[in-house]
């Protein structure tokens, strides 16, 4: 599943910052692709010491797989699955209709072979990792579980105090991705884990675990089995319909948005920016430009783009650079986040930058269009 991203962070909370990295690419070898349902796999990738440094994250931060597919070369961002183990780093890719990556990484991608990885991104990570007596609640569908599984494994094992309760909705039994690790888990930690699967599809033992999960079966989560003044995190990740119910439906209960966090997983193949290259434009004799100037790994490049172009910032920059980051190029995931220096821009989309973000300047290159005639923009800051 092509993973793009909504993320949300907690102003002012005492927390372990993000692993920062700068966003490039490494070649990785595939140590193992196993299957973990039938149209999906968890991927294991070895990393070499001297790329250790580059590779360290927190649970909750996702990696952007590069690859040439049928002569297209694609990116597409996946969530880390496993908590921190030294030497390998694992994401799982579900198989999308019509999904180029997901269908070739189900298909066609073998131990041994080696794919283009960039280094750990993302906020989706808790503020309370290693301190006691916590609760952190998560609420996933489908591929959404796979953030929250490294998310669970290292909350409960940082502290023997912690708890975690887990809602996973999926269609059927056999759409349940990570089932006997779940399992285990559960075994592992039987006091401290609440695990309750909700399938959409199949008939359960509960009608509250039975059927969609729409506004009055939450309301009942919420009242039986969750119970908001007993948690003290909450992390939310699949489909948007799903996450912004619970969004609403946890503030509309009192739940201040600043101790939720949430992540959105959708589809698609990104509108603008394609591979190493930005789309083309023609400027035409007479046409009128805008000039974009921007500073990369302390580089700085100009590029000019015609006004009837209607070109973001990254398309244009990717015209001279082929290194500048991006992942979804949907506004989504955040890789192409910089600082606007100079100028104004209109942003189509945002996603995923917080409103504190956009008050020091940051902006999301893929989906920003100059409307002054010089803009500037820092990838450094």
């Amino acid at each position: 599943m092509a993973a793009t991203r909504l993320e949300s962070t907690t102003p002012g909370a005492t927390t372990l910052a993000p692993v920062k990295h700068r966003a490039r690419f490494h070649t990785l070898t595939v140590a193992e692709v196993r299957p973990l349902t039938a149209d999906s796999v968890e991927v294991t990738f070895v990393v070499p010491p001297k790329l250790q440094g580059a590779f360290n994250y927190l649970p909750g931060q996702h990696l952007a797989l590069r690859a040439t597919i049928d002569g297209k070369e694609l990116r597409r961002s996946y969530s880390i699955c496993r908590p921190e183990t030294a030497g390998q780093i694992s994401v799982a890719i579900k198989r999308d209709l019509g999904g180029a990556f997901s269908t070739w990484a189900n298909s066609e991608l073998h131990a041994g072979d080696t794919l283009d990885v960039m280094s750990p991104q993302g906020s989706f990570v808790s503020t309370l990792q290693g301190r006691s007596h916590k609760h952190i609640v998560g609420v996933a569908a489908g591929s959404g579980i796979t953030p929250l599984m490294a998310l669970a494994h290292t909350v409960l094992a940082a502290s023997p105090t912690s708890m975690f309760t887990l809602v996973y909705t999926n269609r059927t039994a056999l759409d349940v991705m990570f089932l006997d690790e779940l399992a285990e888990l559960k075994d592992r930690y039987p006091a401290r884990l609440a695990l309750y699967h909700v399938l959409s599809r199949e008939q359960r033992s509960s009608s509250l675990l039975s059927g969609r999960i729409d506004e009055e079966k939450f309301r009942r989560m919420l009242d039986t089995i969750l119970r908001p003044a007993t948690v003290d995190e909450w992390f939310l990740c699949g489909p948007f319909e799903l996450v912004q119910l619970c969004r609403d439906m946890l503030e509309s209960t009192g739940v201040d948005r600043s101790h939720v966090r949430f992540e959105l997983f959708t589809t698609g193949e990104p509108s603008a920016a394609h591979g190493d290259r930005g789309r083309p434009v023609i400027i035409g004799t007479g046409d009128k430009t805008f000039q974009i100037e921007f500073t990369l790994d302390g580089q700085s490049n100009t590029v000019t783009t015609p006004v009837n172009a209607n070109e973001s910032i990254l398309n244009a920059a990717l015209r001279v650079r082929p290194d500048v980051p991006f992942a979804c190029a949907g506004g989504v995931c955040g890789t192409c986040r910089a600082k606007l220096v100079s100028g104004d821009v209109t942003m189509t989309e945002n996603y995923a930058l917080e409103p504190e973000e956009l008050a020091r300047g940051y902006v999301l290159t893929c989906q920003s269009h100059p409307t002054t005639d010089t803009v500037v923009v820092d990838y450094d800051t």
